[in-house]
């Protein structure tokens, strides 16, 4: 087992990759270094190895893909997790693996929002995005996480180990951070340094379809780990429309003692019915899920136990 290794996805990063692998070695010099590439036609494979890194492969596209397969493969007591193109200078990485090996942080997020990521990204829409998906998070989830998308991150053993890798792209950042304050782990921020790609160096990330991805990402993850919240909100509304088409047709019931408008009361008794349902649906779901934190925390008691056990 490794006691620091550093991750880092590769897809055509020829450009900088050698220089990335050089700066994590200077700046964590006990460190494995590792380079994952995902399909990559350049040179960025060659130029990894030659500056040291150890490199293997991924062949399933998507960032969380190769991420799914890092975590699977590699043991280590620290995790520094950072991108090919060196946006992420290395000078905060010692303080991020020391909240992890001596503070016991379960993940330390590299802070980017808090420091030059708005004067230093070009892409506007990207700016725009990342705090729209800050405050959605935070909002939804009641936490105080200052950059959800960032790709440095320090993990420890427990959180890789116990993690369940579900995306398959850049949403991937997403589905940690969720994750994380869910199952309310030890999340501390460390503002870091961003600087913009170099020139020639062209971003994989897609602004709009990513964008639209990671939302729809935070919907999900929403419903399934706030299922009575999800449903209930989706049921009050239900309610809400079936009785607002409903009163016109009381009233004439009323004043008449008539109901002319029959499609609009049975539109208004299948609205209210499912309602009542997606009300149940989500009590249903609230327990199930209660039974799955409780299977989650379960695992971590079980891992601390085999590695307390190898150690010995």
């Amino acid at each position: 087992m490794d006691r620091i290794a550093v991750l880092i996805p590769c897809y055509n990063e020829e450009q900088t990759i050698e220089k990335v692998v050089r700066d994590a070695r200077a700046a964590l010099p006990e460190a494995t270094i590792y380079v994952y590439d995902n399909n990559s036609t350049d040179r960025t494979t060659q130029l990894a190895a030659a500056a040291g890194a150890i490199v293997r492969r991924e062949r399933q596209q998507g960032k969380g893909n190769v991420i799914r397969r890092m975590f699977r493969e590699i043991d280590a007591d620290c995790y520094l997790m950072t991108d090919g193109d060196d946006t992420y200078p290395m000078e905060a990485a010692p303080e991020m693996v020391r909240r992890v090996l001596e503070e016991q942080a379960d993940m330390v997020v590299g802070d980017r929002l808090s420091s030059t990521y708005f004067t230093e990204n070009k892409r506007r829409f990207h700016n725009a995005g990342n705090t729209v998906v800050r405050a959605t998070i935070n909002r939804l989830f009641d936490s105080n996480i200052r950059d959800i998308m960032t790709g440095m991150r320090a993990l420890s053993y427990d959180f890789v180990k116990t993690f369940p890798v579900l995306s398959g792209g850049f949403e991937i950042e997403t589905e940690m951070t969720i994750h994380a304050v869910y199952n309310h782990l030890q999340i501390d921020n460390v503002i870091i340094e961003y600087r913009d790609r170099p020139s020639g160096s062209a971003s994989k990330l897609r602004t709009f379809t990513d964008g639209f991805r990671v939302l729809g990402k935070i919907i999900e993850l929403y419903r399934d780990y706030r299922p009575f919240r999800f449903f209930g909100t989706l049921a009050v509304l239900l309610a809400v429309v079936s009785i607002l088409f409903f009163v016109p047709v009381w009233r004439e019931y009323l004043r008449t003692g008539l109901v002319e408008r029959f499609p609009t009361l049975i539109v208004c008794g299948f609205t209210m019915l499912a309602a009542t349902e997606s009300l149940f649906a989500g009590m249903i779901l609230e327990s199930l899920e209660k039974r799955n934190r409780r299977d989650y925390e379960q695992s971590r008691l079980q891992l601390h136990a085999t590695r307390k056990a190898e150690k010995e």
